[in-house]
């Protein structure tokens, strides 16, 4: 007899809540939950594969130990007891620094993921922490940190409520959104054009997103920083800056007018390819908007100047008196945050308070560049160890991270790794140990981290669809065994843990006078707490502790686990609303318009005023059914569309020689690899795209249908030296490449 549960869906960062059919214990449909306080019904083709992705044959059951170069089965006892054998004397012998940890982005779509990898930092205390974040969004985080004093204070675009959006390397309709947690975003940009928005896209590729625009501004891959910076000067030239509201929370106004005014339109437009006139145009569209947005995303970050161009949007933001009010960008309030205090300085935001141990690279964010990872492990100098062991929590950076192939190398020459992963896939197969996390279905679910980039404030909270099949291990108890493994406390119960967190945070909140519970007794309050488990426990507490919370008081309106459990479909908290100043923590308690790592960045911006590229450039793309390297594997979610395919002009076929669906070759800095043509006049002339996530031809995976049309990786033409200089972040599009017809084996002329 069949069923029905709800699920938040954790394939991207839209969120949607799905309605699953479930036969048993199997997911056999998913549609769109119409009662969803936030999706209202939405769902994408992702979503609708939940079930096939639940059941992949491939997801590993039990955890692999190896044992004499192999990897065998074993029992989550023995796989645990290695963990601790391997990973400890590790760090005894050589110090923490000689344990790397590499996040995945997974992880933000887990519980999981969000409540444990902190405490595994905390426990194993090292400085070599690798994330996706340097392959994606670290120059937002950057720009976020530096202007506002808080990296994780970013400012979403009212979508729902803007009357003119400016969306910048961004394809929402094939992304689902990022950045900006908003279910049907495609939608909302039709209702935004249906109600007279205007809606512009500034990006190389004619994409989905771009063909629903009212405007398409084909941009010089890399340019957008140029491009955002002739706006801020045109507002500025022509009196049109007027920051409202915002004024008495600003500082660094002359300055920033004088640090720009070299950035023309003139100046920046054979740069960015942009004609001076079109500029002038945005600018002035921009700032005669009753209300308006700028939105920029992963093609503006993973550029050479990715945190200048992060940066620069919220500039614009600013001037049109756009941040913090309805309708332009402003700071959501997720449930989980904590109880805002009061408005006044903060600590600021810091880069570089460590480097790497090779090139000297600065942290961000407490992050090294995961193009950095390779060069750690194999590579010696006087200055500290190696790492030597390695902590993999849901990444698979041989195919996300630049020149994978000396990535693989490396992994190989490890003294201990360890991965968290339901597949063997061209990662996880170097390990000693792979702890499988089970299916989503079989786990609860909900936002910590998109709850604060959603585009309406809202919470919901999805039990277990399907119980913990016999032998699983839940994917919160497995992460908290291996913070107890690593940290040397192996053997202690999981939910030692989970208790650690509620005592020390409960101690903390009452002994501060902004918090709703100063002056009471923590462990009454920890006594108050429901939930079936340590996991449910904490999610109580942030709540009860949160802006909508009860502070422990049993008020009716508060929110608490209980009262979102008799909510199954969410509640929602309203329309993101003006905080300023209270999201500030600048040791100015001000928006700080210029801070000194931008305008010492902005000289090398200038030199990109004379810059032109001489032959091709590559940029990336995404599909609607993927999400990096996750969903190669389910069928439902590969062919048609979503193929791993060169897209080059017309003319640029013509001039190379390269003819639709033949075989071609491109080469970068990092290697060379053979992919189908795919001809089409969505690109512009002298840019080539190729999508990220693809290459499963390696030995040793369990991946078997992505193996049998495995693609290329496209980041092996990366040798991982190409980095945005502030945020570490790697330049991933806009890199020069050269092309040819050919097959495997033959070689490209010395030059196009």
């Amino acid at each position: 007899m069949s069923r029905t549960a709800l699920r938040i869906c954790p394939l991207c960062e839209a969120t949607c809540g799905l309605t699953l059919t479930v036969e048993g214990t199997r997911v056999t449909g998913a549609r769109g939950d119409r009662d969803d306080v936030f999706s209202n019904g939405f769902i994408c083709p992702k979503g609708a594969a939940f079930g096939a992705l639940d059941a992949d044959p491939d997801r590993l059951r039990t955890p692999l130990v190896r044992e004499n170069g192999e990897l065998r089965e074993a029992s989550w006892e023995e796989a645990f007891d290695a963990v601790a054998l391997g990973l400890r004397p590790v760090v005894e012998r050589y110090g923490a620094d000689a344990l790397g940890v590499v996040l995945g982005n997974p992880n933000v779509h887990t519980m999981a993921g969000a409540l444990y990898p902190a405490l595994l930092l905390g426990a194993v205390r090292t400085r070599s922490l690798f994330t996706a974040s340097t392959v994606d969004q670290m120059p937002k985080h950057v720009s976020s940190g530096l202007l506002f004093g808080d990296a994780n204070a970013i400012p979403v675009p009212d979508l729902d409520h803007t009357d003119h959006l400016l969306l910048i390397g961004a394809n929402p309709l094939e992304s689902n959104g990022s950045l900006c947690t908003a279910p049907d975003f495609p939608g909302r940009l039709r209702r935004l054009r249906a109600r007279g928005g205007t809606l512009t896209v500034v990006d190389p590729r004619r994409t989905r997103t771009a063909a629903l625009a009212d405007r398409h501004i084909a941009i010089r891959p890399g340019a957008d920083a140029l491009l955002l910076a002739a706006m801020a000067t045109v507002l500025f030239e022509e009196g049109l800056a007027d920051l409202g509201d915002l004024a008495p929370h600003v500082d660094g106004l002359p300055e920033l007018r004088e640090a720009l005014k070299d950035f023309t339109p003139e100046a920046v437009s054979g740069a960015c390819d942009v004609e001076p006139d079109t500029v002038r145009a945005l600018a002035r569209e921009l700032a005669a908007a009753p209300t308006a947005a700028v939105y920029a995303r992963i093609g503006s970050c993973t550029v050479p100047h990715g945190t200048l161009a992060s940066w620069l949007v919220d500039v614009l933001n600013i001037l049109t008196g756009n941040l913090d009010r309805p309708g332009g960008a402003l700071f959501p309030q997720a449930a989980t945050d904590r109880a805002p205090r009061p408005a006044g300085p903060g600590r600021g935001f810091a880069l570089g308070r460590w480097h790497s141990r090779v090139r000297r690279l600065p942290e961000a964010k407490g992050e090294l560049p995961l193009s950095a990872l390779a060069e750690e492990i194999d590579t010696a100098t006087p200055e500290g160890e190696p790492v030597r062991a390695l902590i993999v929590i849901a990444a698979n950076p041989v195919l996300s991270a630049p020149d994978g192939a000396r990535l693989d190398k490396a992994l190989d020459s490890l003294d201990f790794m360890v991965s968290v992963d339901p597949y063997l896939n061209e990662t996880s197969r170097h390990a000693h140990v792979v702890l499988p996390p089970p299916p989503p279905a079989q786990s609860p679910h909900h936002d910590f981290a998109f709850n604060t980039l959603a585009v309406r404030n809202q919470v919901r909270y999805t039990r277990p669809a399907v119980p913990l099949e016999p032998g699983r291990m839940a994917e919160t108890e497995i992460l908290a065994r291996l913070v107890l493994a690593a940290g040397g406390m192996h053997g202690a119960a999981p939910d030692t843990v989970d208790s650690m967190v509620v005592d020390q945070t409960l101690g903390k909140a009452v002994q501060d006078p902004a918090s709703p519970v100063h002056g009471r007794d923590p462990r009454e309050l920890a006594a108050l707490l429901t939930g079936v488990d340590g996991p449910e426990r904490r999610l109580d507490m942030m709540l009860r502790l949160g802006p909508y919370g009860d502070g422990f008081d049993a008020r009716p309106d508060g929110l608490t686990l209980a009262r979102l459990l008799d909510h199954p479909h969410g509640i929602d908290l309203g329309p993101l609303r003006s905080r300023l100043p209270q999201p500030l923590r600048t040791r100015s308690g001000k928006v700080e318009l210029l801070p000194g790592p931008l305008a010492d960045d902005l000289p090398r911006l200038r030199e990109a005023l004379r810059e032109r590229p001489v032959g091709l450039v590559l940029v990336g793309r995404r599909h609607l059914r993927s999400n990096n390297s996750w969903l190669h594997n389910v069928p439902a979610l590969t062919g048609g569309t979503n193929r791993c395919t060169l897209h080059l002009h017309p003319e640029d076929a013509e001039r190379f020689g390269v003819r639709d669906g033949e075989p071609v070759r491109i080469k970068g800095a990092g290697g060379e690899v053979t992919a189908p043509a795919e001809v089409t006049d969505t690109v512009r002339p002298g840019v080539v795209s190729l999508p990220h996530g693809w290459g499963h031809d390696r030995d040793g995976t369990r991946l078997g249908h992505a193996g049998r049309e495995p693609g290329v990786n496209v980041n092996q033409l990366l040798d991982g030296t190409l980095l945005d200089p502030l945020s570490g972040n790697a330049v991933l599009n806009a890199i020069p490449v050269r092309i040819g017809p050919g097959r495997v084996g033959e070689s490209l002329a010395p030059e196009n």
